[in-house]
């Protein structure tokens, strides 16, 4: 008597069909990003990056085509890098139009209170409230192309005319001209004289400030891209942590 063996050409309950999720996969990197493979950071680094990139958003909700960063966002997440102990330095990358003039403010103390190393990198631009975040780190860069606009406190929307918004509004400026001063090397003569320059912008007062121009002012502390970023990271981690090898990770 012969024996039949009976197979089913059905995949398993709960088994799911290794090479389709693996297309899916690849198809979902090809959407997302537009490349089959997505570099990642090495899971033994001790170097975390922080993105600020579009408009900063506070407490009012920007409409849904605005590329933005929130707060809410960001907040916890320099919370958690602080407690984090497998984390021992930060990288922040900006490229910010800049935004809510309170949200910025409450992310660059945050930046500037941190116990663990920081720097900072501009790429593109770090405008208006990006400036203090730019500054707020251990060390900052910024590209030779990267500019950043500097110009006094706005409101936008419904203003009452009285004495009283003027002066809320000088307050909020002292604010922003004090941490920034603060943070970096720029006299705060300079950063007044550049806040309230005439003629720089076409429809502001203000300046640009273009890469090597800003390190010259004292805003930035040097010209530079990722690579030189992530090695005076690597240094100031080493220099703080002796023992971890040039990469951030921990001799065994």
């Amino acid at each position: 008597m012969s024996d039949y063996t009976y197979q089913s050409s059905e995949q398993p309950q709960g088994e799911p069909n290794k090479p389709d999720a693996g297309k899916d996969s690849l198809v979902n990197k090809i959407q997302q990003l537009g490349q089959t493979n997505v570099a990642q950071m090495p899971s033994d680094s001790k170097i975390h990056c922080l993105t600020i990139v579009g408009q900063i958003e506070g407490h009012v909700q920007l409409p849904p085509q605005n590329k933005t960063t929130k707060y809410e966002h960001v907040i916890p997440q320099i919370v958690a890098i602080e407690q984090n102990p497998n984390i021992e330095g930060l990288l922040v990358i900006l490229n910010t139009v800049g935004g809510d003039v309170e949200a910025g403010l409450a992310i660059s103390e945050m930046l500037a209170s941190l116990s663990k190393p920081t720097v900072s990198l501009v790429l593109g631009g770090g405008h208006s409230i990006g400036v203090p975040i730019a500054v707020s780190c251990d060390y900052s860069f910024i590209a030779e192309t990267a500019t950043m606009t500097i110009h006094p406190v706005r409101l936008t929307g419904l203003v009452i005319g009285v004495p009283q918004t003027f002066e809320y509004l000088d307050k909020m400026q002292d604010r922003v001209i004090n941490f920034v001063t603060k943070n970096s090397g720029i006299p705060e003569e300079k950063f007044k004289e550049l806040m309230l320059s005439k003629g720089n912008l076409t429809r502001d007062i203000g300046t640009n400030v273009v890469g090597a121009d800003a390190v010259e002012y004292g805003l930035i502390d040097q010209v530079g891209g990722v690579g030189e970023a992530i090695r005076k990271l690597n240094e100031m981690v080493e220099a703080k942590n002796p023992g971890k090898t040039e990469e951030g990770k921990m001799l065994q």
